[in-house]
């Protein structure tokens, strides 16, 4: 969760919808954000909205601005999103915690709010319910008490298996604490676990790539999500490289990076379905990530959350305490929103669809960007299969590229 928000309109203060949003609600597949914007520790590469104990200060006493009130306020908000969606059937098909630190909260805070959720709205039976995780924030009993509270996947954030790679990054788990938890997460029932992955961190060699991946495969993960590090404005990480302290990787030694961990995930049988996630099976697949890439609607809970309903998206207030407070009054949480109109939604479609393994629609594009396919196809960066544009190995690699020769 980015922690800058865009400019954006006015929202009401009850954060009402259009009447144009809310048709067909229910007919397309809903989820469920939940931000908690807690972490132990800032790591200098992160620009999301988070914050330590530190940093909320006196803040932090404010209901909802702490992680012992935090629960409160986010099912304050769940509730008023049953109240601003109306009473239409709207069962979750994916709840996801992300942060921050989720499992900073209490097993007992997490399951509560899973609670108002589905007493709210009720969850669909075959809805997947997640949350991240670092290595060193569970044990064996906290998994226990997730499984138990209704939660069937989870994410680790791994990031890297050399010591050095994550110093730089200032992640604190031990790396060998990694294949401990995710036995824990398969003694406690899960049969969904994800390992997230970090490449391009300054200092990081071919050699410790290849060992961080060889070390996520070794854990048997059910889904990988491998991300090129990006240097944030406004991180520690950017003053670093800005004074001169650490050399950013240069894009060639990214390029073979991804093409190492694509090799050795294919190979131990984990599939690409979108450019930067492999899953071992279509059932392994990020069901809630899918709502996004494909334009579904979704509510973001908490501090800086975003939303998207039937083409508004709407964004919350940044500070855990003007969020608490908000709610306390009765007021929505919401900063600023806009409607997308009809060009917006094609540009979405085509940044976003174009990453997944199932491709893009041609249908979607303009005169210019069909035009466009061609000279992509004979450069062999996209394969046509099915009336669908699909990226190949390269295009994946110049996959921002080839957006701009479509939308042009």
């Amino acid at each position: 969760m980015p922690s800058s928000l865009p400019p954006g309109d006015e929202a009401p203060a009850d954060g009402s919808l259009p009447s144009s949003a809310l048709d067909g609600l229910g007919d397309r597949p809903f989820g469920l954000y939940v931000h908690v914007p807690f972490c132990s520790v800032r790591c200098g590469y992160c620009d999301f909205n988070t914050y330590t104990a530190d940093e909320l200060g006196g803040a932090s006493t404010a209901p909802g601005a702490s992680r012992a009130t935090y629960a409160e306020a986010a099912i304050a908000e769940i509730r008023r999103a049953r109240a601003v969606l109306g009473d239409v059937d709207l069962p979750v098909r994916t709840v996801f915690f992300g942060g921050g630190t989720p499992t900073l909260l209490s097993s007992a805070d997490l399951g509560s709010i899973l609670a108002a959720v589905r007493s709210e709205f009720g969850v669909a039976p075959d809805a997947e319910v997640t949350t991240e995780a670092n290595p060193d924030s569970v044990d064996l009993a906290d998994l226990e008490a997730l499984r138990a509270a209704g939660f069937n996947r989870l994410s680790f954030g791994m990031q890297s298996a050399v010591p050095h790679v994550l110093r730089t990054l200032d992640r604190t788990h031990d790396p060998r604490r990694v294949p401990a938890v995710v036995g824990w997460a398969r003694d406690a029932g899960f049969d969904k676990v994800s390992l997230d992955l970090i490449y391009g961190t300054p200092g990081e060699t071919q050699a410790d790539w290849r060992l961080s991946v060889e070390a996520a495969l070794a854990c048997a993960p059910d889904h990988v999500s491998a991300y090129a590090l990006i240097v944030e404005a406004g991180t520690a990480l950017a003053r670093q490289v800005r004074r001169g302290e650490i050399e950013m990787t240069d894009d060639d030694d990214l390029a073979d990076k991804y093409l190492m961990a694509d090799h050795l995930l294919s190979a131990a049988g984990l599939g690409w379905y979108e450019v930067s996630n492999w899953a071992s099976t279509a059932d392994q697949e990020c069901l809630h990530n899918r709502l996004y890439w494909t334009g579904a609607d979704w509510w973001g809970v908490g501090p800086g959350a975003h939303s998207h309903v039937g083409g508004v998206r709407w964004w919350n207030v940044k500070h855990p305490a003007a969020y608490a407070e908000r709610l306390a009054a009765g007021l929505s949480p919401v900063h600023a929103r806009e409607v997308l109109d009809r060009s917006a939604r094609r540009t979405e479609r085509v940044l976003l669809e174009v990453r997944l393994r199932s491709g893009l629609p041609l249908d979607v594009l303009d005169v210019a960007g069909t035009a466009a396919v061609p000279g992509l196809v004979d450069r062999g960066l996209l394969v046509i299969e099915s009336d669908r544009l699909v990226l190949t190995v390269e295009g994946r690699l110049l996959a921002d590229a080839v957006v701009r020769d479509l939308l042009p």
